[in-house]
């Protein structure tokens, strides 16, 4: 297994190093630049400031001055924010993040495995129409239209909660269950599909021959060869939760790295927009690394190669 995780993430450097080059240039080719917003900026006030900057310099140069401070640690000065770094817009940022992100994941997961365990185990009843009906529906609703739908039901008529915010546990409320519920429906139909495929194999037959309870055939046998496709998906899932979050912080206007790098874009903070691409792309590599080492404990038939 460490032999394993040793060669796949040397394979990662290169993936890494293609995302960066092909994020710093497609972003510099971008019309308009990080001071050409700023009012009543002279030209030599400009140039001053791309000295400053480095930004006077060839894109070549540019190019591999970033990667010299990238090997260092170093994401560099944001343009937007001109007393704060990179690095420390991220390490304040990224913890609210990473808890919206946490917390919808439980939200998915607390909705969407006993909704397709049910389906599952209801097979072609109305519990099963129902569970799958409420699945689709998560599937096709998108979340910019299910989060005002919330916020206009549960904080607008029934003053439940905050709109909007960051501040108490209510505030979570809403954000997590908006996120949570479009990967719930996901996890419930992925749920359904590989407990009806594992409950049809013979060794489960076997085990309800041997007069083993129904819950420990479903806990016991089912349950861990039924669960593979759902670990397959969670690794994009919860890069995609970090990722869907840009949505969720702005509609809700929550202090997170996601509204920051929407910011970023509008705001052409080169710096910036680096920094939380690579972070994105590292944690992205780093859970699929993560998915492919427990479907190998989850099923033993497979290996490490």
């Amino acid at each position: 297994m460490l032999r394993f995780i040793a060669r796949r993430l040397l394979e990662t450097i290169p993936v890494l190093l293609i995302i960066i080059t092909a994020t710093f240039f497609m972003i510099r080719f971008v019309p308009g630049g990080p001071f050409t917003a700023e009012k009543a900026v002279t030209p030599e006030i400009l140039r001053n400031l791309e000295a400053h900057y480095g930004l006077n310099q060839p894109l070549h140069r540019q190019y591999l001055d970033y990667l010299g401070r990238l090997l260092h640690g170093d994401l560099g000065p944001s343009f937007k924010y001109p007393n704060r770094t990179v690095n420390e817009i991220i390490a304040d940022k990224l913890p609210v993040s990473l808890e919206l992100g946490a917390l919808s994941l439980l939200v998915a997961l607390g909705l969407g495995l006993p909704l397709g365990l049910l389906a599952a185990l209801r097979r072609n009843t109305w519990i099963d129409y129902l569970c799958s009906a409420t699945a689709m529906i998560g599937l096709s609703v998108p979340t910019f239209v299910l989060g005002p739908l919330f916020v206009l039901a549960a904080a607008i008529h029934f003053h439940w909660v905050n709109a909007s915010g960051w501040y108490g546990p209510l505030d979570r409320v809403l954000p997590c269950l908006t996120l949570g519920c479009v990967y719930a429906a996901a996890i419930a139909r992925l749920t359904r599909g590989g407990m009806l495929e594992v409950l049809q194999q013979d060794f489960i037959r076997t085990a309800r021959a041997k007069g083993a309870s129904e819950a420990r055939v479903i806990f016991g046998h089912a349950l861990r060869g039924g669960l593979l496709p759902l670990v397959s998906y969670l690794g994009p899932a919860i890069a995609g939760i970090l990722t869907g979050s840009f949505v969720i912080e702005t509609i809700f206007q929550i202090p997170g790295l996601g509204r920051e790098f929407v910011n970023s874009a509008f705001n052409r903070d080169y710096t910036l927009v680096l920094g939380t691409v690579i972070l994105y792309a590292t944690l992205l590599i780093a859970l699929n690394l993560l998915v492919d080492v427990v479907q190998v404990w989850l099923n033993p038939r497979l290996k490490f190669e």
